[in-house]
């Protein structure tokens, strides 16, 4: 779990740090100019790092379930020969992804004017400016396939995992096993909802229909709210950290009491 987690952690660093600079830059209150190639290497990084962390949520809802619903061989199903394999399925995935929509996009020529009202280079934004008719809607298409494969196969790799988790703890016979099961599936399941429920909404929804004004705020929670949440998440799992919070906690309501 926690050999998921570090790597977790380094999508989340290079995930917002592809996406607050420019972000901050918007929220300064001026238009951010920038050239094509600036927005389409900001968009690829993002895509990649996007991409690596669907197909990483999905790897680490599988050690879960392994964890959960075989843990007598659990030591043997998550070798470090395989978890090293699946993360680096998870990087290659997103770089793949990213790729290919990057350069299907670059190909593609602009027809409205290249003004996108959104915080940084998003690519349903962008595709809005880009031309269509003719041999560009097989492009859009294709591009379409893309995001719906990265997006949901890993989406069903989770249901079936955690449907497999579900049937183990209701027939676990004791409390304390039950409870010890949903708190090792709890932080991760809250940490999926949080980022697949904006994802989808964003990415899979028709170019026509997609409203930037709604969009790049429905953006803030799989770019900034869910990489900035999983920290705290997954870190408040940890006895030793629980403890350190209620003494913090403790300590700053004594002082206002005191005060």
């Amino acid at each position: 779990m926690y050999y998921f987690l570090c790597h977790l952690a380094l999508v989340d660093a290079g995930f917002t740090t592809s996406v607050v600079p420019p972000l901050l830059a918007n929220l300064c209150g001026r238009e951010w100019r920038l050239e094509r190639g600036g927005c389409l290497a900001q968009l690829c990084a993002s895509l990649a790092l996007g991409s690596a962390e669907c197909v990483l949520l999905a790897v680490m809802a599988l050690d879960r379930a392994a964890a959960v619903c075989r843990p007598l061989r659990y030591a043997g199903l998550a070798s470090p020969r395989l978890c090293h394999a699946l993360a680096g399925a998870a990087w290659l995935g997103g770089l793949t992804n990213s790729a290919a929509q990057t350069a299907l996009l670059a190909a593609r020529p602009l027809c409205a004017p290249g003004r996108v009202d959104h915080f940084i280079c998003e690519l349903p934004a962008l595709l809005q400016l880009a031309c269509h008719g003719g041999g560009q809607d097989s492009t859009e298409r294709q591009m379409f396939a893309a995001r719906v494969f990265i997006l949901l196969v890993p989406s069903a790799v989770i249901l079936a995992s955690y449907g497999g988790v579900a049937r183990a703890i209701w027939a676990m016979r004791t409390r304390g096993s039950r409870r010890k099961a949903m708190s090792t599936c709890g932080s991760h399941l809250t940490a999926v909802c949080l980022f697949y429920g904006s994802a989808i909404y964003t990415y899979l929804q028709p170019t026509h229909s997609y409203n930037q004004r709604r969009g790049k705020f429905i953006s803030l929670f799989y770019t900034v709210v869910t990489p900035a949440l999983n920290p705290l998440i997954y870190t408040l799992r940890n006895k030793e950290v629980k403890r350190a919070a209620r003494r913090l906690l403790g300590g700053v309501g004594r002082g206002q009491d005191a005060q």
